[in-house]
């Protein structure tokens, strides 16, 4: 029973549930990049370099059975080795990428934190003689004379 309730506090810890929620947002907003790559960046990128297609770049390490195509996809089916460089360079773009937007991201809430402007601490206010004391003083300046 002990084990079950340690569980139950591990789980709902803040910690356990931002962690969560930061896994599931960073898993859609890895599929936006990914969009953004496949279907914004990269054909502009393929349109500058004579619209070359980066995934489908490869050596063959092997030999091509009889057949079978010459298309990557192809070759991985059949079981030939292949050495899918262009499909390391689309990642390699895809992360760079990436990381250039959350850079962006995060200079830019920085900047917006910079912006707001931070409560400045005002001189404390004097804090108000209490009226027996005034009225004390009064007595005593008035002895003096």
């Amino acid at each position: 029973m002990g084990m079950i309730q340690e569980f139950k506090d591990f789980a709902i810890k803040g910690n356990v549930i931002d962690l969560a929620v930061g896994v599931i947002i960073g898993g859609a907003f890895g599929k936006i990049v990914d969009s953004v790559v496949a279907d914004l960046i990269m054909p502009l990128v393929g349109a500058a370099f004579g619209k070359l297609d980066f995934s489908n770049l490869f050596l063959v390490l092997g030999s091509i059975p009889a057949g079978t195509g010459t298309t990557l996809d192809a070759l991985k089916k059949a079981g030939v080795p292949v050495f899918a460089y262009g499909s390391f360079i689309t990642v390699a773009v895809n992360f760079a990428i990436l990381a250039f937007i959350i850079f962006l991201m995060v200079k830019q809430i920085n900047r917006l934190k910079r912006e707001a402007p931070a409560p400045t601490p005002s001189a404390p206010e004097p804090i108000a003689t209490p009226e027996d004391v005034l009225l004390l003083r009064e007595i005593r300046d008035s002895l003096k004379k």
